[in-house]
């Protein structure tokens, strides 16, 4: 009687050992445990610690609730403008609802793959390249809005969408780098002419004091020559202007003129006729004689 009463005892034992050992669940903290018994889905939702299941009845399936990071894979597509581009992205999202992440869609992270995909194509041909290249933030809160509207009902919650890289066409990389080299070429030139504009204006202002000072030439002369003078050079040219002649002419004093002597007037002389010389003749005497000694 003793024997068979152990005996009893030691299979009830052996039982409840197998039993507790078949109902005992461990549930992570980051996990939850979902119950289905006989098909059917438990209200409850087990959480983290032990837990007691019927076995053979009850099947537990187990949801991990955190944030699951999905790389979403290269999508090509034609931009707005027409330009072909490949563009990928990352999806951070979490489980908010075990029981509707199970019951709601067969596989949810298969499910948020392809809304995935499919919402970054659709934001591809909805935008322009410039907003794909620098208007991100704006792009990744259409992309989420759009992956985060139909995972509402399978218990998911979209954290954060990033576009990681966009990938474009060689040509139009050499097209971009040109348009931005003539861009910044073109600002050069405006800022060139901007400087001398303001530059001839302050000449002008420089100009018109000067005036006012005519010593002030002279010293922007020498400042010059000092300048010309520091680049050790063997040779110095320097203008010489011709204004600075002129305040040389203003500025030096005028000499007094040496005494000059009167001239007397001359008195106009007479002029002689000259007349050719005579010629000799003979007289004659009375009766045409001439008279002689005798």
């Amino acid at each position: 009687m003793v024997e068979e009463l152990v005996t009893a005892g030691v299979t009830l034992a052996s039982v409840g050992a197998v039993y507790a050992m078949a109902a005992a669940r461990v549930v992570k903290q980051y996990e939850r445990g979902v119950v289905f018994r006989l098909g059917r889905l438990r209200p409850e939702v087990r959480g983290a610690g032990f837990t007691m299941v019927v076995p053979f009845v009850d099947k537990l399936r187990k949801v991990n609730m955190q944030i699951v990071t999905m790389p979403v894979p290269a999508q090509e597509g034609i931009t707005r403008d027409n330009v072909t581009v490949r563009v990928d992205a990352v999806v951070y999202f979490k489980v908010v609802d075990a029981a509707d992440a199970l019951v709601q869609v067969e596989d949810y992270r298969f499910a948020v793959s392809q809304m995935a995909q499919t919402s970054l194509r659709s934001i591809i041909g909805k935008s322009d390249l410039d907003d794909l290249l620098s208007n991100r933030e704006k792009l990744n809160q259409g992309l989420e809005l759009m992956i985060d509207s139909p995972s509402i009902g399978w218990g998911v919650q979209i954290d954060r969408v990033e576009i990681k890289d966009v990938s474009l066409p060689e040509t139009m990389k050499r097209s971009m780098a040109r348009q931005a080299e003539a861009d910044r070429e073109r600002r050069a030139r405006i800022i060139n002419a901007d400087a001398e504009l303001q530059a001839s204006k302050k000449l002008a202002e420089a100009a018109e004091q000067m005036s006012e000072q005519p010593a002030a030439l002279q010293l922007r002369l020498l400042q010059t020559v000092v300048a010309v003078a520091a680049e050790k050079n063997s040779t110095l040219v320097l203008p010489f202007p011709v204004e600075l002649l002129r305040f040389l002419e203003r500025a030096a004093p005028a000499a007094p003129a040496a005494p000059v002597a009167p001239v007397a007037p001359v008195a106009p002389q007479p002029v002689q006729e000259q007349l050719p010389p005579a010629e000799p003749h003979s007289d004659p005497g009375p009766e045409g004689l001439i008279s002689g000694q005798d």
